[in-house]
């Protein structure tokens, strides 16, 4: 028995990196699992990953998937996505908004088309994905049904601070680590939302370290996807599977990192990196 039996489950940005490890633990925990993105075989996109290959490695192992290709910086994509997936395997019982968009560039370089397509697919798609799976899901929760939607943050969320300003100074995350407040704020005022329904955990959860990814890696936020001093996408993976499984009073509301509810909850020993080592955002202290 899995822990996601039965489950129907989409994971936006599933092609690659942690939206690829999400989508293949949850499917091997018995989850029917709708992976999206925008890139439908490789070579479609300059970086390493693809639906196609996601949906085949899941297949593979003998768990049960399907892929759709839709762009969530529009209404109507997150619309589409939705249709595709409910017309798949029903209505849905855990959202994971994974997909994100950085450029890396300086505030006073950033060109405005940009930095609103940013806000579009890392805020406003959140929001209209889980605004339209709320029905799903509070007529789950009214039979019994136990419901997720999480979302993936990020240490950028924390900022740099009030300073001073000393040392090396890291330019380009303003626009991201933006977005990623703004995310956080949301999945604690969507949880306040839904605690009345008692069976939708809505939770937020980051890195613990930076995650080498084909985007990591193309940024070079890391060194290589070996970097030692970053962590592997799998515990991003068992981090969101433990939202979407444990308790909702347990769970409903947190903003936390990866290793750090892990080793909270007992799933892994010697946990370390941000909310241990470091604090977390203001939003995780709360």
């Amino acid at each position: 028995m899995g822990k996601l039996d039965g489950k129907h489950i989409v994971v936006t940005g599933a092609s690659r990196g942690i939206g690829q490890a999400i989508a293949e633990l949850f499917a091997s925990e018995g989850a029917r699992v709708v992976c999206a993105a925008r890139t439908l075989n490789e070579g479609d996109h300059m970086l390493e990953g693809s639906l196609a290959r996601t949906v085949q490695i899941i297949k593979d192992a003998g768990g049960e998937a399907a892929g759709v290709t839709c762009d969530i910086s529009e209404e109507d994509g997150c619309e589409h996505l939705l249709e595709e997936a409910r017309a798949a395997y029903g209505p849905v019982d855990v959202l994971v908004n994974n997909a994100a968009l950085n450029y890396y560039i300086p505030v006073g370089d950033y060109q405005t088309n940009r930095w609103i397509r940013c806000f579009k697919i890392n805020v406003h798609a959140p929001f209209i994905l889980s605004r339209n799976v709320l029905p799903d899901m509070k007529a789950k929760s009214a039979t019994g049904g136990h419901c997720a939607i999480i979302n993936i943050s990020s240490g950028a969320a924390i900022g740099p601070g009030s300073g001073p300003y000393e040392g090396i100074l890291r330019h380009g995350g303003t626009m991201y680590g933006a977005t990623k407040s703004a995310l956080e704020r949301f999945t604690q005022g969507l949880a306040e939302e839904v605690a009345e329904c008692g069976n939708i955990a809505v939770s937020a959860v980051s890195p613990s370290r930076v995650v080498p990814t084909p985007g990591t890696v193309h940024h070079k936020l890391v060194e290589g996807m070996d970097d030692p001093k970053g962590e592997p996408p799998s515990l991003m993976a068992q981090a969101s599977l433990l939202l979407a499984t444990e308790p909702v009073e347990k769970v409903n509301g947190r903003v936390t990192y990866s290793q750090m509810i892990l080793g909270e909850f007992g799933w892994m020993e010697n946990p370390v990196g941000r909310g241990i080592e470091s604090k977390g955002s203001g939003y995780s202290e709360i």
